[in-house]
C-alpha cells in the first residue's frame, strides 16, 4: 500500500515538473518571438531619426549610421522656405487636425447616444444604411467631393483649410458604432435614476454618459486628430497648390527627383518632427483609460 502511494507520489511530482519545464518553454519561446517582433519594429524608427542627423542628404549611403552627425536638417527644415514651406504646412495640418478632433468628437459622441439610448422611427435603417456604406471605400467619393467643395468655392486658397476640416469631420458621424457599443453597456438605469432626481437628458449626457466614456472618448480624440495629421489621399485632391499642402504631402514633396537629392535626410527630420506631437497625445491621453467608470456623477 505504501509503495503505491509513493508510486503515486513520484508520478504526480514528475507530471508537475514536466508542466513546469513545458510552461518555462513556452514562457522562452514566447518573449523570444516578442523580441524579434519589437526589433523588426524598431529598426526603421531608429534608422529614420539616425537618418534626420546625417550630414549627407543624398538618399543612398553605405552604413546603416551616419558618418558624419549634423543638426542642419532640423535647421534648415524650418529656415530654408523657399523651396518647401515645411512651418506652414505643419501649422496648417495641426489646426486642421486640432478642429477635426473637437468637431468629430463631439458628432460621434452625439450620434453614438443618440443611437444607443433614444428609440425613433428610422433608427434602425438609419444605422443599417450607415453600415451599408461603410462597407465602401471612402476613395470612392473623393471625386464627387472635390466637385461639390469646388462648386462652393472651398477648393482653392485659404479656403482649403476650411475644406479639410469640413470633409474629416462630416464623416467622422458615422463611425458612431464603435462608441455606440461602449455606450450599450451602460446599464439604462444609472439614467432612469438621474431622470428621477430631475436631469434633464443633456444633464445625463454631460454627467453620466461622458465621464464613464472616458475611456472611448480618448480614442475617439486620437483617431480624430490622427486622421487629417496623416492623411494623404485626400488632401491631395483638395490641396492643388503647394502654399495649401499638409505635412504627409510635404513629406511626399521631398521624395520627388528634384528635390530628394538635398531633402531626402530633411524628409527623415520632418517625419520624426511630426511625431513629436502624436507622441504627446499619447502621453496625455494614456492616464485617462485608467479611469474607465469612476467619475460618474448622478444628478
Amino acid at each position: 500500500m505504501n509503495n503505491k502511494h509513493s508510486a503515486t507520489k513520484v508520478e504526480s511530482h514528475g507530471l508537475l515538473h514536466d508542466q513546469k519545464i513545458r510552461r518555462i518553454t513556452g514562457d522562452v519561446f514566447a518573449h523570444l518571438f516578442l523580441a524579434i517582433l519589437a526589433v523588426i519594429w524598431l529598426v526603421p524608427i531608429v534608422w529614420v531619426f539616425a537618418e534626420s542627423f546625417n550630414k549627407n542628404t543624398a538618399p543612398y549611403t553605405s552604413s546603416f549610421f551616419p558618418k558624419e552627425w549634423t543638426l542642419d536638417n532640423y535647421r534648415v527644415l524650418f529656415t530654408d522656405r523657399n523651396v518647401l514651406d515645411f512651418p506652414k504646412m505643419f501649422g496648417t495640418t495641426f489646426i486642421i487636425a486640432c478642429f477635426t478632433c473637437a468637431i468629430s468628437l463631439i458628432f460621434v459622441l452625439s450620434v453614438a447616444y443618440c443611437m444607443s439610448r433614444m428609440r425613433f422611427r428610422v433608427r434602425k435603417t438609419f444605422m443599417n444604411v450607415v453600415l451599408i456604406l461603410g462597407m465602401f471605400p471612402g476613395i470612392m467619393a473623393v471625386t464627387a467631393i472635390y466637385f461639390i467643395l469646388k462648386a462652393l468655392g472651398l477648393s482653392s486658397g485659404t479656403m482649403t483649410t476650411v475644406a479639410l476640416i469640413l470633409v474629416y469631420s462630416a464623416g467622422s458621424g458615422a463611425g458612431f458604432y464603435v462608441m455606440k457599443g461602449y455606450m450599450d453597456t451602460i446599464p439604462t438605469s444609472l439614467d432612469e435614476a438621474a431622470l428621477l432626481d430631475g436631469c434633464t437628458r443633456f444633464q445625463v449626457f454631460h454627467k453620466i454618459i461622458i465621464p464613464i466614456c472616458k475611456p472611448m472618448i480618448v480614442y475617439q480624440a486620437i483617431i480624430g486628430f490622427l486622421t487629417p495629421w496623416l492623411d494623404f489621399v485626400m488632401a491631395k485632391v483638395i490641396c492643388r497648390t503647394q502654399s495649401n499642402y499638409t505635412v504627409a504631402l510635404g513629406l511626399w514633396l521631398m521624395l520627388q527627383k528634384e528635390y530628394i537629392q538635398n531633402w531626402f535626410a530633411r524628409f527623415a527630420a520632418a517625419a520624426v518632427v511630426i511625431s513629436v506631437p502624436i507622441a504627446i497625445l499619447f502621453i496625455v491621453m494614456q492616464r485617462f483609460y485608467q479611469e474607465s467608470m469612476s467619475g460618474s456623477v448622478k444628478g
